[in-house]
């Protein structure tokens, strides 16, 4: 497999050394959240001077949520942003960027959660309730409102919040302002593991043709550096490359990175790195249906082309 011989490669590169560091260009990376196992491609490609290995002097950013993450890449204080494909809303807007590769498919990694004590047991208890998310516009607002429409309740038949961090979330349930959060599922299990809080559902089934997760970049780097657009996406796809094959060293960086025990990095593991891309290719049923949202939601008024989100000149990515 490709992945396989990625890997393979990267055990020459170690064996030689990393690329100068004086040769490599410097690119920031931003997070749309911090908590989320799915990002850890990027910690553990610094860690492991995988991006050194393409040229790249790679920095990362955790930037709390979506709109915070895209105001950045408009104000060009960002090269690269990872998101959700819901933000592909935000490039049908205006904003400067393009999605250039999808890394995730299926959202298996996030849920609603409450805290243990909660009535809430079932995703039927949550009609008519308050949940909180990161913020308006986000994966977090997409899930949530398509929940409560394949659900037959329809997008009033819950309320959303926008609280901001995962801390302003939890705190908002404890003192009862909000019902539930929208979380990571590794967030929903580390408040398992300390007896405070639990998952109602994940949310998943709600989205089985969707990219979870994708990769933006600022359009004037597309337009002027196309060859670093390009390095800096054989270095992401070639860290997902090796975590497929080194379970025990992701679990261990992961779990440094988003402060969390290995136990759940591994529990995280099995169940999510199936859902990480090989080479970021885009699939068009998932765009279709995210356009299609976008205005049954009310985000956008006409359905944008594909040429004003995304592009695929860059794939599939072959580290």
């Amino acid at each position: 497999m490709r992945w396989q011989r990625a890997v393979a490669g990267l055990a020459v590169f170690a064996a030689f050394g990393a690329v100068s560091a004086q040769a490599n260009d410097k690119v920031l990376i931003g997070k749309a959240v911090t908590a989320l196992w799915a990002f850890v491609p990027a910690d553990l490609g610094i860690e492991l001077g995988i991006f050194a290995h393409y040229g790249i002097d790679a920095e990362v950013l955790n930037m709390g949520n979506s709109p915070r993450l895209h105001q950045a890449l408009t104000a060009g204080s960002l090269d690269f942003g990872m998101s959700s494909g819901a933000d592909l809303a935000f490039v049908a807007k205006g904003e400067p960027s393009l999605a250039v590769a999808g890394f995730a498919t299926q959202p298996r990694n996030i849920s609603i959660v409450t805290i243990t004590e909660s009535p809430l047991k079932t995703v039927a208890d949550l009609k008519g309730k308050m949940i909180a998310m990161s913020g308006v516009g986000s994966v977090s607002e997409w899930l949530v409102r398509q929940m409560a429409i394949q659900e037959g309740w329809g997008q009033a038949g819950v309320t959303t919040v926008a609280m901001g961090s995962f801390e302003a979330n939890l705190a908002a349930i404890k003192t009862h302002q909000v019902d539930a959060m929208v979380g990571s599922v590794e967030v929903g299990y580390q408040l398992e593991e300390r007896n405070q809080g639990r998952i109602i559902v994940e949310l998943g089934q709600y989205a089985p043709h969707f990219h979870t997760h994708m990769l933006f970049a600022r359009q004037q780097l597309i337009a002027e550096k196309p060859d670093l657009v390009a390095r800096l996406l054989k270095g992401f796809f070639a860290s997902i490359a090796y975590m497929k094959a080194n379970k025990e060293k992701t679990s261990e960086i992961a779990a440094k990175s988003l402060n969390e025990s290995v136990a759940i990095m591994n529990r995280v593991y099995d169940e999510q790195i199936g859902m990480l891309e090989d080479d970021g290719h885009i699939d068009p049923q998932a765009v279709e249906v995210m356009k299609d949202s976008f205005i049954e939601m009310g985000m956008l008024t006409t359905r944008p082309t594909n040429d004003q989100i995304l592009t695929t000149q860059f794939l599939p990515v072959r580290p």
